[in-house]
């Protein structure tokens, strides 16, 4: 397969893109190259993978994945199996509150009328492959335990698709329902409910875009009737929004699905017991021993602050002190220090800082899935609130208030200053605010940081893919091949293989970071648009191509993500909230502090008057409503006899009907007949030269689709073959 961006570029067809074999999922599975004794592991895993797959129903085949790595290629082997998880599911679904009526046991009518989407099929066969084997799961969780060689468990895309989808997009305004609902189709209710945000919010921004550029002409900066609107609208912004996403999830079928929890294969319970209520085991962790690690955050936030904080308020003050006092030599060199000491160590402290609030939620220890990812998000959102926020909040509440009393403070730069210099005049001169400072940081943040987010987030990416790949084809050249899988592969699947291949190697998509980058941005209107209004406008046109950039960081430069539901846009609803909350403040701060002194205020606090009291009223004000809404917290987690009755009926509704429609656990083994395979041949069969000539004449009337799932015989050759392929691996191992 060429380049995936010249693809799409490119009106003419690209071989290998034109179908995916019946292929439902690809196991990237690395080999190591180190010692025969790994070698020797990761064969008897291999054999331990393939058989997994198969008793659960799968067909397996197996090729070379380039350099140490085997690409297993999977697929449901039986239809009346993927009959049978859909039925399951949707009866799930059915008792959990999400659909209003049980689904029609007369399933093939029933699938008639709801046909099974590709988003569907592949969530519930990745839900196969990875769920646990006590609930009919293969049990294969990648990088962990036994399983540390499947590097990665992935969907291939369907690139004409995401060709059209590309092109589609392209030449529009605005999303309409269609768009959103195809995305649901190919990609599931996550990512569909990020684009449904997406232009909602795009939609909003019409018109904070078109009063900003109204305010810009005739009220200026810092307006307070500015300030009210903008307040409003973030409100009435955020309450739609709230309506709108319950909208969705009621018309794709998913509301209430979050009640739906996947359990995580990494939790760690201490006992089984038996629910008082339900009757249920369930799986037993200590709350006291959770909370006592969620009590870890508060020192987590003050390392964010110590550490990301100091490392911002140090470059702000060198800034200051470089740009408005010293007037010494190389000051045109030295005012890119703060700029170069912000690339090299922001990027690293917050790297660092985001693997320990993994960990912390990892010691956290939850049993879900949605759980952890909630945790995980609101330490992540800590770190962005720091690192996005904070320049902007030091200039607007401390450089400009308090300027006169902390310059004195600068001194250990002068006096650092003049000792590298000769001259025998100072190297400063007396400081004064700068009244252009906030504008331009302003500036800054909403419009030249998005156009490097863009480049950092899509181009680079790519660029740096295509180094890499030449620089790896380079050191293969001069290497020799002694650890490496020698390719060949058939005609008919050669191009195929080639773009799995590619696949392979891409990232992993997160839509979290998609969110995290729209409600930062967010933050940015609703707390400090009032110094800038014309931030709406850059936000309007950045977003329009935020879009189409996400499309194709999907398309070309993740792997297909697993279409996972949702009926919410998750925890970012909290954030968005808290920062439509702060921004009344901020912006009644802002318009306080700078209206009645123009932008120029002497940098002395004693002309504040009432401040103070002010702040005061304010902070009392919003404890309360921050103790309101944690104590509304609480009680809505309280269990009461309602509750507990509801659940108690509920469970008994849901055992009973399990029961009398599944019976025991044999219902599904006879399913699972025909993942030995197409064209399997028994122990006990024996292959004659007629019989091998009819299967030639069969063959030569079969397309190269159907020939692929033809090429191994069942899981025992698929390991045959396997087996072979690793042991091509050189043979020069340290043992």
């Amino acid at each position: 397969m060429a380049d995936p961006l010249s693809f799409y570029l490119d009106d003419k067809a690209q071989p290998g893109t034109g179908s995916n074999f019946d292929v439902d999922y690809v196991l990237h599975y690395k080999l190591p190259t180190t010692s025969v004794k790994e070698k020797e592991e990761a064969e008897a895993a291999f054999i331990q993978l393939i058989n997994a797959l198969s008793a659960v129903g799968f067909a397996t085949e197996v090729r070379p994945g380039g350099k140490s790595s085997l690409l297993v290629f999977t697929k449901i082997a039986s239809e009346k199996l993927l009959t049978s998880q859909v039925y399951r599911y949707r009866i799930q679904d059915w008792l959990f509150g999400v659909r209003t009526s049980a689904p029609n046991q007369d399933l093939s009518k029933y699938l008639e009328e709801e046909p099974v989407s590709e988003a569907e099929r592949l969530r519930l066969t990745y839900l196969l492959i990875t769920k646990s084997k006590n609930e009919g799961g293969a049990g294969i969780t990648a990088k962990m335990g036994k399983w540390k060689y499947v590097d990665s468990i992935f969907p291939l895309h369907d690139h004409a698709f995401n060709r059209r989808w590309i092109k589609a997009w392209s030449g529009k305004y605005f999303l309409d329902e269609e768009d959103l609902n195809r995305i649901r189709d190919k990609f599931g209710e996550r990512v569909a409910f990020y684009f449904a945000f997406l232009q909602a919010y795009f939609a909003f921004l019409l018109f904070p875009a078109a009063f900003g550029f109204a305010a810009w002409l005739i009220l200026g900066k810092f307006s307070w009737f500015y300030a009210v609107v903008n307040s409003l609208w973030s409100v009435v912004f955020f309450e739609h929004w709230k309506t709108k996403e319950v909208d969705l999830a009621v018309r794709w079928g998913v509301r209430g699905v979050s009640r739906i929890q996947h359990p995580r294969p990494q939790f760690q319970f201490e006992r089984e017991t038996q629910d008082p209520v339900t009757g249920e085991i369930v799986r037993v962790y200590s709350p006291f021993k959770r909370l006592s690690r969620q009590l870890l955050q508060i020192p987590f936030a003050l390392a964010c602050v110590v550490v990301l904080g100091g490392l911002i308020v140090s470059c702000f003050s060198i800034e200051v002190f470089i740009t408005e006092i010293y007037t010494g030599p190389f000051k045109q060199y030295l005012t890119f220090l703060p700029t170069v000491l912000l690339t090299i160590f922001m990027p690293t402290f917050s790297g660092l800082l985001t693997n320990l609030a993994e960990q912390l939620t990892k010691a956290e220890n939850y049993e879900t899935h949605d759980a952890h990812q909630a945790s995980f998000i609101e330490k992540i959102f800590v770190l962005n609130f720091i690192t996005s926020y904070l320049p902007i909040f030091l200039t607007a509440f401390v450089y400009v208030p308090f300027g006169k009393l902390l310059v004195p403070y600068l001194d250990v730069f002068k006096v650092t200053a003049q000792s590298f210099t000769t001259m025998e005049k100072p190297v400063t001169k007396s400081w004064e605010i700068n009244p252009d400072r906030l504008t331009k940081q302003v500036i800054y943040f909403t419009v030249t940081a998005q156009i490097v987010n863009f480049l950092t987030e899509v181009i680079v990416p790519y660029a740096k893919r295509k180094v890499f790949k030449k620089v790896q084809e380079v050191q293969s050249e001069f290497s020799g091949n002694g650890h490496e899988l020698q390719i060949k592969d058939h005609p008919d699947e050669a191009d195929f293989l080639k773009r799995v291949r590619n696949e392979a190697e891409l990232d992993e998509y997160d839509v979290t970071v998609d969110y995290r980058e729209m409600v930062v941005q967010f933050g940015y209107l609703s707390l400090f648009s009032v110094i800038w209004p014309l931030a709406a406008c850059s936000f309007l046109v950045n977003n329009w191509v935020e879009a189409r950039s996400d499309a194709m960081k999907i398309a070309i430069g993740s792997q297909r993500p697993v279409p996972w539901r949702a009926d919410s846009i998750g925890p970012w609803l909290n954030s968005l909230g808290f920062l439509s909350w702060l921004g009344s403040i901020t912006s009644a701060a802002l318009v306080y502090l700078f209206n009645k002194h123009d932008i120029n205020p002497d940098g002395t606090p004693w002309d504040i008057s009432g401040w103070a009291l002010l702040l005061s009223i304010l902070f009392a004000e919003h404890i309360y409503f921050a103790v309101q809404l944690v104590v509304r917290s609480l009680v809505q987690k309280l269990d009461n006899p309602g509750l507990q009755k509801e659940r108690a009926e509920r469970y008994a509704m849901r055992k009973k009907l399990l029961e009398q429609t599944f019976g025991s656990h044999g219902h599904d083994a006879d399913l699972t007949e025909e993942a030995q395979g197409p064209g399997h041949v028994s122990s006990g069969e024996k292959i004659t030269r007629e019989a091998l000539e009819e299967e030639a004449r069969v063959n030569a009337t079969r397309t190269p689709e159907q020939l692929f799932w033809l090429r191994q015989r069942g899981a025992a050759e698929t390991i045959e073959i396997g087996r072979g392929l690793i042991a091509a691996v050189s043979t020069n191992l340290t043992p």
